[in-house]
């Protein structure tokens, strides 16, 4: 248990330096982080989807006081609730359940770490696109419907993010295949 949680620690605190560490600011707004999201991906590939998810959330949480939480159109209490659990809770907490779907939906397969982050980052996704529409909403360009403008707000940067894990996921699936074998 020592080294699963030595081995969380460094992981978060790597996921947290990735996560400040911005290759660009998407077109629409957001920005595109150094694979900030491969430390939780690993961790959830690596003991499983309840460990994961409980990552993926203090991840979420850490990036709150690293990053700042942004205030919301509507200041009251129920809106930073919203933005916390939709955009940091939720949204961090998805990235663990990449354990089940590498494990049990993917079979183990040496591209199923690769599928269970398109899966999870879209889960992601879902998240920040709700968010849009509920809470961010106010501000869609004139003339855009507020669907329409979460998902192009959520969609640039989160396909950036995609494309940066898998590749990296991608690079060490051969050593994450192998490792979950000898597990």
């Amino acid at each position: 248990m020592t080294k699963k949680i030595t081995i969380t620690g460094i992981m978060l605190s790597l996921a947290t330096v990735l996560s400040l560490i911005r290759v660009f600011d998407a077109p629409y707004g957001g920005s595109v982080t150094a694979g900030s999201m491969v430390p939780i991906l690993l961790l959830a590939f690596l003991y499983g989807t309840k460990w994961g998810i409980g990552s993926g959330i203090l991840f979420g949480l850490i990036s709150i006081f690293t990053n700042g939480l942004p205030a919301p159109p509507v200041t009251n209490f129920l809106s930073y609730a919203a933005v916390i659990v939709l955009d940091y809770v939720l949204a961090f907490g998805v990235l663990g359940l990449a354990g089940v779907l590498q494990d049990k939906v993917f079979c183990g397969k040496m591209w199923a770490p690769a599928a269970a982050t398109v899966v999870v980052i879209f889960l992601r996704f879902v998240c920040h696109f709700l968010s849009g529409i509920l809470i961010w909403g106010i501000y869609a360009w004139d003339g855009v419907s507020v669907p329409l403008y979460s998902f192009l707000y959520n969609g640039s940067y989160m396909l950036f993010e995609l494309i940066i894990s898998l590749f990296v996921i991608a690079v060490l699936s051969r050593m994450l295949h192998n490792k979950i074998l000898k597990k």
